[in-house]
């Protein structure tokens, strides 16, 4: 049979049913409880084609909600369709029994909650997997106020985990003769230098010494999930500005160039927050580009470093921190807003700024033992060495008020990436430079009374 031909049939029943309702259903108030019973209709249903017109008609009606009845619809998933605790407890009375792979898979299909079988079905419809990709969106949104979504958002994960597998993902590269629809939405998506305009994203994209390139998936379309803008450059770059500079050229010829500099990385997709593609993305364009152009010796980022400004205002605003009165007499110059265009000034605040930057990327943990820092968390886990910290790197407000102008060099080492990987993953060791370890050593003597390595 042609498989080709069955889905072509099944998308035009889709869009046949979806047509129909929007002539004769705009005019219907629909709320949570329409959602559900269609739910159920789907969940009950027998035949691929039958499925598909129900999930079509369940993703239709949830498209109309307000935020009141999406609520309301989440407390209801939550209870409604999870797993059923006495089918548990036989399938797991069961496997106590006899212990055999049958009464294990019984066990591991009785766990699973009736949500993923929801989801999966409601993925059947062309467009679907976009539609749960907005649908996270809107649970991960109202979950600050309903932490009791969390079972729910715990579905979403473990299925869009399999979903996305780097298998299914395509990268391609971005240039000015990609479609507009995508180049749009390049601007629109963002996050680290906004885009100012068209002739902004034309000097990104140019052919010359800027390289971009994004992960695609075939259910999702023209909508990138993840994108990285590459500067080529010769030497390791220390400041933003000229790489934003539409004007700056480093570079006459690709030829010329040694470093692929990564200087931003932008997730596109919230509804796709916490499945990893940056790492994958970024081993990808390393082989891309060490193609493309075999003179490329060096693979590194020009990185922010969010979060870093407030926890050094913690160092000199609360009085329970021991910083060195000198240094803690210098970080309060940092209330003077003319600092910057003072030399002696900035250059007192360097000798204390980078040393304490030093020492919150090596020794400041979260809860479960990994930098604090987000994007540190992100490059270190990829295999990167935390290679040089550079003073006044980016000097935009927004890079002022993050970290102080800091911007940090991970390196990739293509030699090293796996093994500082899994030093990283196994006990969160991190690979730095001598120079990021020195500084590392003088940020703890900033500190009154503390010891260690």
């Amino acid at each position: 049979m042609n498989m080709s031909f069955l889905q072509e049939l099944f998308s035009n029943i889709t869009q046949r049913e979806a047509l129909l309702r929007r002539r004769t259903g705009n005019g219907l108030t629909v709320d949570h409880s329409h959602l559900l019973e269609a739910c159920r209709a789907l969940l009950e249903s027998d035949g691929e084609a039958s499925s598909i017109t129900h999930a079509s008609h369940a993703l239709e009606i949830y498209s109309r909600l307000d935020d009141n009845s999406k609520t309301r619809f989440f407390e209801r998933l939550g209870k409604d369709f999870s797993a059923d605790p006495r089918e548990i407890d036989l399938a797991y009375a069961a496997y106590r029994k006899d212990r055999e792979n049958t009464a294990l898979q019984r066990l591991f299909d009785a766990c699973e909650p009736r949500r993923q079988e929801l989801l999966r079905r409601l993925n059947l419809t062309a467009g679907g997997t976009y539609e749960l990709v907005r649908m996270r969106e809107d649970l991960l949104r109202l979950m600050r106020d309903h932490k009791d979504f969390a079972a729910i958002n715990a579905d979403f994960t473990h299925l869009f985990a399999s979903w996305f597998n780097r298998g299914f993902l395509v990268v391609k590269r971005i240039d000015w003769n990609t479609p507009a629809a995508i180049l749009e939405r390049i601007i629109r998506y963002e996050a680290v230098h906004k885009i100012r305009d068209w002739g902004d994203l034309r000097r990104r994209l140019d052919n010359r010494d800027r390289r971009c390139y994004a992960f695609f998936h075939p259910a999702i379309g023209d909508e990138p999930l993840i994108f990285v803008e590459v500067a080529l450059t010769r030497g390791l770059p220390d400041q933003i500005q000229p790489i934003l500079d539409t004007e700056s050229y480093d570079i006459e010829d690709p030829e010329a160039a040694d470093t692929a500099a990564f200087f931003g990385i932008s997730n596109c997709q919230v509804g796709l927050r916490g499945i990893s593609f940056g790492n994958f993305l970024i081993k990808q364009v390393v082989q891309e580009l060490k193609q493309e152009l075999p003179n490329l010796k060096n693979f590194v980022t020009l990185s922010p470093m969010p979060g870093f400004r407030k926890w050094l205002e913690s160092t000199y605003l609360d009085e329970q921190v021991a910083l060195d009165p000198e240094a803690l007499a210098t970080l309060k110059q940092l209330e003077n807003p003319d600092w910057l265009q003072d030399p002696e000034l900035s250059e007192r605040l360097n000798a204390v700024i980078r040393p304490l930057a030093a020492r919150y990327l090596l020794k400041e943990k979260n809860r479960d033992g990994q930098p604090l820092n987000p994007v540190a968390r992100f490059h270190l886990g990829n295999g990167a060495e935390l290679h040089r910290i550079n003073w006044q790197g980016d000097i935009s407000a927004q890079g002022l008020q993050q970290s102080t102008g800091l911007m940090i060099n991970y390196l990739y080492v293509l030699d090293n990436i796996e093994r500082n990987h899994e030093q990283y993953i196994t006990d969160h060791t991190i690979v730095c430079s001598s120079s990021v370890r020195d500084l590392s050593r003088r940020g703890r003597k900033l500190f009154k009374g503390e010891t260690g390595k």
